[in-house]
């Protein structure tokens, strides 16, 4: 395990490296994402503080995903072996949510998918850009917009 400080901006997996690691966030905010073939960024998922963030391929494979911090981030990084991990609870969190995530991508409007990400992320809502909630939704910019005129005006009842 090291313990690293990284700027915003900076990424710390690129898509296809190999040798990819596990990201605990001990301050600060990090994502994942991939580029589609048209270009388009698809968030796949927020590691605030506390959270744990890695690509789940194996660590001798091409990784699928980008990994970058939104914020000034104090991070520890691991290797790929499960016998490392100090903190089971966050990557039982974290395979929480995205089956989570992964079941309401499937089923939910674009409202009940901005209210679970309200209450799975409620402390960086105010953190990350309205676009980049969109591509982690699924959604456009403007499906979120009207998505959360709706919420909020259901939430006002």
């Amino acid at each position: 395990m090291q313990e690293i400080k990284v700027p915003k901006g900076q990424i710390l997996q690129h898509s296809g490296a190999l040798n990819s690691k596990i990201y605990a966030v001990k301050s600060g905010l990090l994502r994942s994402y991939s580029i589609d073939k048209k270009g388009r960024e698809h968030i796949f998922m927020f590691a605030p503080e506390g959270w744990t963030i890695a690509d789940s391929v194996k660590p001798d494979l091409p990784c699928d995903l980008f990994i970058e911090a939104l914020e000034d981030s104090q991070i520890l990084v691991f290797e790929k072996k499960i016998e490392n991990s100090s903190n089971i609870e966050s990557l039982i969190n974290r395979i929480n949510v995205l089956q989570k995530r992964v079941i309401m991508l499937m089923s939910s409007s674009a409202i009940e998918r901005y209210q679970h990400f309200v209450e799975t992320y409620s402390d960086i809502v105010q953190r990350v850009p309205q676009k980049m909630i969109a591509s982690y939704l699924g959604v456009t910019p403007e499906s979120l917009s009207a998505a959360k005129k709706d919420w909020y005006k259901n939430q006002a009842k």
